[in-house]
């Protein structure tokens, strides 16, 4: 078996100097690397945040929109039983937002451009709301009917913008199939490190991995997934709804309270953190371009806003408006970064651990392990006699984080491979490998002391690639959500059909959104009868 396992990482050895190459483009240029702050900017970041400050002026900064708006759309009941509410699109979205980047990323970007990187990530944000937004509303714009649920995204609406090919859309719908599920091994990864770290931590010792907790870990994780996974989108969303909520109260509570504890601390952190962005320290590289690099790349990709992904999940939500979905998935931005995010910035900066030793080891030799620096932080911060009970909470956290990450990814997979074929055969076998195929493998590698790097590099060469597809397709695009946009705000949200912006959509027209309508009259006087 270990023999396979290292041919497979043999097998995507070229992956890792390509990954490499187009985070860094044109950074790994010496004429480009020696302009000024700018030259520590690879062409990506640059395309996200230009991309946001764009949309930002062109939508007159939606981000800033009333929260109080946005929360009533959430928790208004459907208008049909056709797709998922508001709030349930939103849980889905931030199951995927709010992963185990949120803690080791986050911390990752501190770790290397110390804690001005936190400062950059928060502006970073403040302009991929705008990008969430463009995205979000495209894929409402292009959603499509499947039976009483919704199907949509990336593929759906880059075929329309791009010529109407279907090509176009099986190409993007194929790409992201892999994304979605070579994303999965490492969060399966992640999830036997937060438990794996949860059994050491109570029975005081380091377990193995071939010990039999180890194994009940992977046959409980894969029971788990493919039980919710075959369920189909419904079933998914029924777990996002108890599990994102779970998740985010119980890692902010409890970070809450290690910052109550802390409080005197708060000062010194705005300290570090607003300096750090203009003045870095030392040991962090001395350069701002080093803590602004490590910002907004951490925090774009924690919050996915332009990476089309999210899309998935702003599709199959039932809005009276497609505006109404923008509104919502820009507001995840918001959540992901500003809340979560920051907690998490506010332990690794408010303990400091890069002035001493970790566990007796140098900084130097710990910084590499963005979970164990995380950690130390947590633990530095509490009292001795509850540490270990703290570090079990934010392991469960941790461990929620991948595993909502995980149901995620397979589900946007299969909400994308709907573009190439809807029969129940085509979906079903996604459904199969992506929690009968892909958990296991990562499980397997897990079991087998492997890491596997070249093979996780595949998800960070994806990463990219979908940021390279999807923002020049919304760009091109763009020109219709503007269009949405101005009717909204000149209806309030009233009746939209697609032909009053010059485009006719599948779903968004007067006869589908009427006979949905019915139904869901229908229904209502069956109920009552």
């Amino acid at each position: 078996m270990e023999n396979l396992f290292q041919s497979v990482n043999a097998f995507f050895a070229f992956i890792a100097p390509i990954s490499d190459f187009l985070w860094d483009f044109p950074t790994n240029f010496k004429a480009w690397s020696q302009i000024p702050v700018l030259g520590q900017f690879p062409f990506a970041i640059l395309l996200l945040v230009g991309v946001g400050i764009h949309f930002s002026i062109r939508t007159r900064f939606i981000q800033t929109m009333n929260v109080g708006k946005i929360v009533r759309i959430m928790l208004r009941r459907q208008s049909s039983n056709t797709g998922v509410s508001a709030l349930a699109s939103f849980m889905l979205g931030l199951a995927m937002r709010a992963g185990p980047g949120n803690i080791v990323g986050i911390t990752g970007a501190i770790s290397v451009g110390g804690p001005g990187a936190l400062f950059w990530m928060w502006v970073a944000a403040f302009f991929g709301m705008a990008t969430a937004f463009m995205e979000s509303t495209l894929a409402q714009l292009f959603k499509e009917r499947k039976h009483d649920e919704f199907v949509g995204g990336l593929p759906f609406y880059g075929r329309r913008v791009l010529g109407d090919r279907r090509i176009v859309g099986t190409f993007l719908s194929l790409v992201f199939i892999v994304y979605a599920l070579f994303n999965v091994p490492p969060q399966t990864f992640n999830v036997f490190t937060a438990i794996g770290t949860i059994a050491d931590t109570v029975t005081g010792t380091h377990l193995a991995r071939q010990s039999t907790v180890y194994y009940a870990i992977a046959a409980c994780l894969i029971v788990a997934c493919s039980f919710i996974i075959m369920g189909g989108i419904r079933r998914v969303t029924a777990y996002t709804d108890v599990l994102v909520p779970i998740k985010a109260a119980l890692f902010c509570l409890m970070s809450l309270v290690i910052i109550l504890i802390n409080l005197p601390l708060i000062p010194y952190f705005f300290h570090e953190v607003i300096v750090g962005a203009f003045a870095p320290h030392a040991l962090f590289g001395g350069a701002i371009g080093t803590a602004l690099a490590q910002g907004v790349k951490r925090g774009l990709m924690s919050n996915e806003a332009g990476q089309g992904t999210i899309t998935m999940a702003a599709a199959i939500a039932d809005n009276d408006h497609p505006c109404e979905q923008g509104f919502v998935q820009s507001l995840g931005v918001f959540f992901d970064t500003m809340v979560i995010c920051t907690m998490t910035g506010f332990i690794v900066v408010m303990a400091h651990v890069w002035t001493g030793t970790v566990d007796g080891q140098a900084w130097e030799s710990v910084r590499a392990s963005k979970i164990t620096v995380y950690l130390a932080s947590v633990q530095t911060l509490v009292p001795a006699s509850v540490a270990q009970a703290v570090k079990i909470v934010m392991c469960v956290c941790y461990g929620l984080f991948a595993f909502t990450t995980l149901l995620g990814m397979i589900s946007f997979a299969e909400i994308s491979a709907n573009f190439i074929s809807r029969s129940r055969t085509f979906i079903t076998g996604i459904r199969v490998v992506g929690s009968l195929v892909f958990v296991p493998f990562g499980a397997l590698t897990v079991l087998a002391g492997l890491e596997l790097p070249n093979l996780w590099a595949l998800s960070d060469l994806m990463n990219i690639v979908m940021v390279l597809l999807n923002v020049p397709i919304v760009l091109v695009g763009q020109r219709l959500v503007y269009k949405a946009l101005a009717h909204y705000r000149e209806t309030r949200g009233g009746p939209f059909v697609s032909e009053q912006i010059g485009v006719r959509t599948e779903y968004w027209t007067a006869d589908q959104r009427n006979g949905i309508r019915q139904q869901a009259e229908t229904q209502k006087e069956r109920v009552g009868s």
